[in-house]
């Protein structure tokens, strides 16, 4: 049998079941060719990728809080409200210290004693003369009518004389008229005089004694009574005002 030419039977084949070959081997092809081109991108993305790291911020949303009604509670009474403050003045901006208005308040004054409650005669004897501011009494010595401040109690000159109550010495005084004088505080403004007492008493100024204690002797030392018999002349005084003494002596 005579062969045929190579290209017819190439020809017939591709007629026949080669076409369906050829088809397959260009689908395979294709196939083999774009896998091979999808990974070849894939590598060249993934270098990238490792070369150059790609940054990407996350940006957390916002949370959401339940809104509460903001309710001031009512003070109880124990709680205090604060002063508003108020704006520095210029020395505290300057760092000076203000100075301290002088307060006109008078300072406090010591409480006084109680006047003594007991008072007794600081001697015995005959009272030569009362006690007299609104009439006037005849004075031997000046000649003359005058008040009379006092009480004068005869009785022999070194006669002791006592404090007719209990006090403090409130002064020992030389008077040009009334001659040596005791002047003693009882509390509560009453204070007793002693005129007309020996040059040199028992007591000094700020001594306490309590009643009956000897504060000197009857004397000649008042001038302004030098003529009548030996005397001491006591005087009674409440707040600076002269009083009778025989309303606090007690009956002889």
């Amino acid at each position: 049998m005579k062969q045929k030419p190579i290209a017819q039977r190439v020809g017939e084949f591709l007629e026949g079941k080669g076409f369906y070959i050829v088809l397959s081997l260009c689908v395979a092809a294709i196939g083999i060719s774009g896998y091979y081109l999808f990974s070849t991108l894939n590598q060249a993305g993934g270098e990238t990728a490792v070369s150059a790291p790609a940054q990407v911020i996350v940006t957390p949303s916002p949370s959401l809080e339940a809104v509460k009604p903001s309710v001031s509670p009512a003070p109880s009474p124990s709680q205090k409200t604060e002063p508003a403050r108020s704006s520095p003045s210029p020395a505290e901006e300057t760092g000076e210290t203000p100075q301290t208005a002088p307060s006109s308040a008078p300072a406090a004054q010591p409480s006084e004693e109680p006047a003594a409650s007991f008072f007794t005669w600081p001697l015995k004897g005959e009272v030569l003369a009362d006690w007299s501011l609104e009439v006037l009494a005849y004075d031997e010595t000046m000649g003359d009518w005058r008040i009379h401040d006092g009480v004068d109690i005869s009785s022999p000159v070194g006669t002791q004389v006592a404090a007719v109550a209990a006090g403090t010495v409130a002064s020992v005084e030389q008077d040009d008229l009334m001659g040596t004088t005791v002047t003693i505080s009882h509390g509560g403004g009453v204070e007793s005089v002693y005129a007309n007492l020996a040059a040199q008493p028992a007591v000094e100024a700020g001594d306490t004694v309590k009643a009956g204690d000897v504060i000197g002797a009857v004397g000649e030392t008042a001038i302004a009574e030098s003529a009548r018999l030996p005397h001491l002349h006591l005087e009674m005084r409440v707040d600076g005002e002269s009083v009778d003494p025989l309303n606090y002596l007690p009956e002889q």
